[in-house]
């Protein structure tokens, strides 16, 4: 088990910006294995405005998201990849949301890898607040260069 990373590392790791990067700090991850991270929900979310004004709730598809970009790092982290490497969902499976996240939600994200094969990844995740299953699936996601994409 390797200690966790702040905010400056996962930002090394990851492409995306605020207000669409979802962890706020990586707590362990084993090399080849696991990762175990968190994002700590606000009122202040750009996205609470709108999902549901009078009753904000954190939308599914963004927890997926950070669960993504959680196995995303573990992968970049764990293999030696060209620089301009990015971590691409390919899809999801499986995806059960089994209770709201709200402001003041603490969003633990766990990602295990199920299985890789050239350049795929396959990893079962969840998300819990407070220890209750809130989200779970499998994800699959592939490493892409910039210069495959443009």
């Amino acid at each position: 088990m390797e200690q966790g990373f702040s905010i400056q590392e996962i930002r090394s790791l990851l492409p995306h910006a605020y207000p669409f990067l979802l962890v706020d700090r990586v707590v362990e991850w084993e090399p080849h294995t696991y990762i175990k991270a968190y994002k700590n929900v606000t009122f202040n979310e750009p996205f609470f405005q709108g999902h549901f004004p009078n009753l904000p709730i954190m939308p599914g598809v963004l927890i997926m998201e950070g669960l993504a970009q959680c196995a995303g790092m573990l992968v970049l982290k764990t293999h030696q990849f060209p620089e301009d490497s990015v971590f691409l969902f390919t899809s999801m499976e499986e995806v059960k949301f089994r209770k709201p996240v709200v402001p003041g939600d603490r969003l633990d994200m766990y990602c295990t890898i199920l299985r890789s094969r050239l350049s795929i990844w396959k990893m079962q995740v969840q998300a819990t607040v407070n220890d209750s299953l809130v989200a779970e699936g499998i994800l699959s996601a592939a490493i892409s260069s910039v210069k495959e994409l443009t």
